[in-house]
């Protein structure tokens, strides 16, 4: 069969849901990631035919597509800051906004010496894209992350390997206080970095069907009545584990930007700092300990 027809196919089964564009898009992965084709080879050669063997990948994918499946799930794959990650049903998929996030942090090290030896934990770590790429673009820092999800870390370590970084990981919950000192002993951090579940279960019907119905919604929703929940976990959890001076970075609810600044205000950090995202959203929160 023709590449080019079955490229058809996608249109006529998808572009109602997804739109042209974004098809061609999907398409375009797709051929790259099973064939090993750029989209030139479309142009370039517009009666190019593939065998049964080499469809069969394509027609799974579309019909997992109609199903609103990420493409990220369905290739196993993404990447984060130019680096590559693996991605299954109980990661969630890495959002650009988290990227924004990652260069912040390195950009506030940055003045700090090379020779500088952090030592800084990622809470919730899911993929491990947070961790992995601070240990990529700080290679004297010592990086521990931490998930309470076994499949989670258990892709996580593979992301690490992959990217050939060392990671210290952790299965933990960072709910659990009574057990902080078990996993915790003689450990002190200069940075933590978090990126905790905050979607409001009001905030739902804002999500898109292929991240409502796919992606792990253990790592993305909370309760209306305590959305911050985790943000007063983990800030008390920094207020014992951070040096003196050490930073506290957020990824948080656009919505509740003021609310979350409160809250480590109230803790008593100083130098706090709102950042909206590349869309003006507020996304990331910066605070240093005092004490």
């Amino acid at each position: 069969m023709k590449l080019k027809g079955i490229q058809g196919i996608f249109h006529k089964e998808l572009d109602t849901v997804f739109g042209k564009n974004e098809v061609d898009s999907f398409f375009n992965i797709l051929i790259s990631h099973y064939l090993k084709l750029n989209r030139i080879a479309l142009v370039l050669e517009p009666d190019l035919t593939i065998s049964k063997e080499e469809q069969q990948p394509l027609f799974e994918a579309l019909s997992r597509l109609k199903q609103e499946e990420p493409i990220q799930y369905i290739i196993g794959e993404t990447e984060f800051l130019g680096l590559p990650f693996k991605v299954s049903e109980h990661t969630l998929i890495p959002r650009p906004e988290t990227e924004e996030l990652v260069e912040w942090i390195v950009k506030c090290l940055s003045e700090r010496s090379e020779e500088s030896k952090l030592t800084i934990l990622d809470i919730g770590t899911g993929t491990g894209c947070i961790a992995i790429s601070l240990a990529k673009n700080l290679p004297n820092a010592k990086v521990y992350a931490l998930d309470v999800s076994e499949e989670a870390i258990k892709i996580a370590k593979e992301n690490a390997e992959l990217n050939k970084v060392e990671i210290h990981f952790i299965k933990a919950d960072i709910l659990g206080k009574d057990t902080w000192n078990l996993e915790f002993q003689n450990l002190k951090f200069d940075l933590i970095v978090s990126n905790p579940p905050y979607v409001r279960n009001l905030e739902k019907q804002e999500i898109k069907n292929n991240v409502l119905k796919h992606e792990p919604h253990l790592a993305l929703f909370v309760e209306d009545t305590n959305p911050l929940q985790f943000y007063k976990a983990i800030t008390d959890f920094a207020i014992d584990e951070l040096v003196k001076n050490g930073l506290l970075f957020f990824e948080i609810n656009q919505y509740l930007g003021d609310e979350t600044k409160q809250l480590l205000q109230d803790k008593g950090f100083l130098d706090i700092e709102l950042k909206p995202d590349i869309f003006g959203n507020n996304r990331m929160l910066k605070g240093k300990k005092n004490i």
